[in-house]
């Protein structure tokens, strides 16, 4: 049975509960990881939309990055969406619903909420025929069980349906072992000790951007 329900989303975030459990820094330092990969120039000014909002804190670091574009976030959450509105309302436009309620944009992304939804596929066509390119952001080959909320694990030709796109796989702040550090102390290290005793060795855990792209490079650059 899948967990992702309004009611769930609702409860999760009309409490504490997300704010709590990081939630927020998350899904920030998610947003600042894509930037850099999305291929979508700094002066565009058409129209970006959020899929999965949240409590809008990507839109915030979307906005800083892309000043001339206008931004729509749309969650399933009522609770969510009220939220944003008091926090970001000045950045951008907030609907509550799900793919049904997505508006035509430019640009549509979805960071990490297809591997909560267990029509995806259907989901994910759904926003592409909205939108001019797409960007789909989930966790990398993860061994389902380790979230109760995650229903999918994502290869790169999870969405070969849908016909051509290209593919990134990276890590980010929020989701790996990030910085050379961390990932020798947590898992390098730790791996020594683990080929020792015979256990299974731990893998880095990483994300892959799908980009479904239908317009120029140069689209809605500022003049």
């Amino acid at each position: 049975m899948n967990i992702n329900t309004k009611r769930y989303w609702d409860a999760r975030f009309g409490t504490n509960n997300w704010e709590n459990a990081g939630g927020r820094e998350q899904t920030r330092q998610f947003a600042e990881a894509q930037i850099a990969r999305f291929r979508v120039p700094k002066d565009f000014s058409g129209t970006i939309l959020d899929f999965g909002c949240g409590l809008g804190d990507a839109i915030q670091v979307y906005a800083r990055h892309y000043a001339r574009a206008t931004f729509i976030g749309v969650d399933i959450s009522s609770e969510a969406i009220a939220k944003c509105c008091v926090s970001f309302g000045s950045l951008a436009t907030f609907i509550q619903g799900d793919h049904t309620k997505v508006p035509e944009s430019d640009i549509i992304i979805a960071s990490n909420v297809m591997e909560h939804l267990t029509d995806d596929i259907e989901i994910a066509r759904a926003l592409l025929s909205r939108c001019s390119a797409l960007y789909v952001i989930v966790p990398y080959k993860e061994e389902l069980g380790n979230f109760e909320e995650h229903v999918n694990s994502y290869t790169r030709s999870y969405y070969r349906v849908l016909g051509n796109y290209t593919t990134r796989v990276f890590a980010c702040p929020g989701w790996s072992e990030y910085g050379w550090r961390k990932r020798w102390r947590n898992i390098h290290l730790k791996n020594i000790k683990r080929l020792v005793q015979g256990a299974t060795l731990r893998k880095r855990k990483m994300q892959i951007m799908f980009h479904f792209s239908r317009i120029r490079t140069d689209l809605h650059r500022g003049q």
